[in-house]
Order: C-alpha cells, then sequence, then structure tokens
C-alpha cells in the first residue's frame, strides 16, 4: 500500500487570537480542503507543497469614545443650563430652591449608594431636611447661618441614629456628617454668592467657568491626551486634559471678570479661572475616588448621558467656596 504523506498542516493562531477562535477549530473543518457538503474530494496530491500561515489582517483601528450617549448629554445640558439661567435672572429665590432641590436628590443618590454598596446607612430624612434648610440660612444668614445649620444637621443625625440598633452607629452617622458637609454645606456657598448685589452674575460667572473648566479637560485630553494624570483614581483624565482645563478655565475668567462682576478686572479673572480649575479638577476626582471605592461608574441614572445629579455636581461642590472665597476678596461681599 502507498505511504499517503501527511495533509497540510493546521495554521497557528498566537496571542488573544487563539480563545477567539478556539469554537471555530473545533466545530469547523479542520484542514482547507474540508467541506461540510457531501461531494466527493479530489485525491490529496502525493508531494503536496507546505501550506503557509494565513496573514491576519491588521486591527481596525480604534476611535476614542466619550463612553457616554453625546446627544443625550448635551440635550440635558442644555435644558438644565435654560432651568438655571431664567430661575437665577427671574427670581433669586426660585434659584435657591432649585439648590435645595439639588442638594436633596444629590443626598438620596449618595445615600443610596453608600447602602446598596458598602451596608451604611447614613439617615437620610435628617439629612434632606437639614440640607435644605442648610441652603436657605446660608442666603438669609450667610456663612454664620450657614455653619449653625450644618451644626444641627450632624447633631440630628446623631439622634436620629439612635433609634436603630448600635451595631454600625460609628460609620452610619460617620458617613452622614461627611455627605451633610459634602453636599449641602459646600452648595450654601452658591446661595451665598446670590446675596450680593451681582449675585445672579456671579454664579454664572462660577458656573460658566466650572463648565469651560470641564469641556476644556474633556477636549483637549481627548484629542491630545496620553499622560494620565491619576490613573488609579480616573484613568480616563490626563495631565495635557489638565492643562486645556486651566487654559479655557483662564480665557474665561478673564472675559467673565470684566465684563460680568462689577470692578472686576482681567488679571483677577485669570487668577480665578486657574483657581476654578484646581478645584473642579480636585472635585471631579475626589468623587472618582468614592465612586471607585464602592465599585460603581455613576451616582445614580436620572440625567441621561450624564449619570445622576451628583455626577453633575462633583466638580460644581468643591468650586463653590473657591469661587466665593476669591470674589470677595477681589470686589468685596457686594
Amino acid at each position: 500500500m502507498p505511504i499517503v504523506p501527511d495533509g497540510p498542516a493546521v495554521p497557528r493562531y498566537g496571542g488573544d487570537q487563539d480563545d477567539d477562535r478556539g469554537a471555530a477549530r473545533l466545530s469547523g473543518p479542520l484542514f482547507r480542503d474540508e467541506t461540510t457538503s457531501a461531494q466527493p474530494r479530489a485525491a490529496a496530491p502525493q508531494n503536496p507543497e507546505p501550506m503557509p500561515d494565513a496573514p491576519q489582517p491588521a486591527p481596525a483601528p480604534q476611535k476614542k469614545s466619550a463612553g457616554r450617549d453625546l446627544g443625550a448629554a448635551i440635550g440635558v445640558g442644555v435644558g438644565l443650563g435654560a432651568v438655571i439661567v431664567a430661575s437665577l435672572f427671574v427670581v433669586k429665590a426660585v434659584f435657591v430652591g432649585v439648590i435645595a432641590v439639588a442638594v436633596v436628590v444629590g443626598l438620596w443618590e449618595l445615600t443610596s449608594r453608600l447602602q446598596e454598596r458598602k451596608g451604611i446607612k447614613a439617615p437620610l430624612v435628617p439629612l434632606a431636611v437639614g440640607g435644605a434648610a442648610m441652603v436657605v440660612a446660608g442666603y438669609v444668614r450667610g456663612a454664620e447661618g450657614a455653619w449653625v445649620a450644618m451644626a444641627l444637621t450632624a447633631l440630628a443625625v446623631l439622634v436620629w441614629r439612635m433609634t436603630e440598633p448600635p451595631e454600625g452607629y460609628l460609620k452610619d452617622v460617620t458617613a452622614g456628617v461627611f455627605a451633610a458637609f459634602y453636599v449641602p454645606f459646600l452648595a450654601t456657598f452658591v446661595a451665598m454668592m446670590l446675596t450680593a448685589d451681582d449675585g445672579a452674575f456671579r454664579v454664572m460667572t462660577f458656573l460658566v467657568l466650572t463648565v469651560v473648566s470641564d469641556t476644556g479637560a474633556y477636549a483637549v485630553g481627548w484629542r491630545f491626551g496620553k499622560h494620565k494624570l491619576a490613573p488609579r483614581i480616573s484613568p480616563g483624565k490626563t495631565r495635557e486634559g489638565l492643562l486645556g482645563a486651566v487654559s479655557f478655565a483662564m480665557v474665561a475668567g478673564a472675559l467673565c471678570m470684566h465684563f460680568l462682576i462689577d470692578d472686576g478686572t482681567w488679571w483677577q479673572g485669570l487668577l480665578l479661572g486657574l483657581a476654578v480649575a484646581a478645584s473642579a479638577t480636585l472635585g471631579d476626582l475626589g468623587e472618582s475616588m468614592i465612586k471607585r471605592d464602592l465599585g460603581i461608574k455613576d451616582m445614580g441614572t436620572l440625567l441621561p448621558g450624564h449619570g445622576g445629579i451628583m455626577d453633575r455636581l462633583d466638580s460644581l461642590l468643591p468650586t463653590a467656596p473657591v469661587v466665593w472665597l476669591l470674589l470677595v476678596l477681589f470686589v468685596g461681599s457686594g
């Protein structure tokens, strides 16, 4: 009987492609000339040439993606901006109500995620009531009112938690006091800005600079970002994006201080923009640290394309006291 030489060798695949093609090798034809039809096959040649490995197509370059529905994000952002501007320049008290609502929703998102992911039961009722009262007290009585409301809210958290078993008391009240400071107390500085004669323009400057800083970081980082800023906290942030935030915010600050703020000068705007870029970036990183500890991507799903309210307040909250203080130092309390 003549000896038939072995058929063509099976192509070998390397690296990560093994996992993707394993099932095809087990279930599909083993050799190139095998088919699933019942037609007879031609006899194999006596001296076949060795078949080279099939060339692998080069992987298609991946396009950068923002990771969110950009259209929905823009639509929601424009809608929120319209509500804020309308309430800000029509009746100041209405805008204070908008701040209070945002604070209550933000507290609900934060306490819900703490309970879901860590089993921490920060009492929401005293936090929501005290947080709203804190914003109103800051608008009516200034910094003194805000501090008094903060102290009373912390006390209410301690007392409210006493109605439940003592297990976990310390971590629950600690989280509650942290939430009271992080969300409503920092938001109170926005209400305090509003009390000046040009308060609406001060708040508008604060909002514009924060949004411009975030936009500059995103635009420059998406296009030119190569060097990670804080990879263990937020892998998407880059040093190039930070430079973009600083540049955009400084230019916007110079324009806002010159055209919107009474007695403001362009060089004060440059310093204000620099400070806003720093505080907004730190605020974003701070909430990223919280979300990484909780093992979540977003604090909520209330705003399509954005996540939750807290995902929009992350850079605004720590920036509010910075802008309030610098404006007081530059042009007075109004």
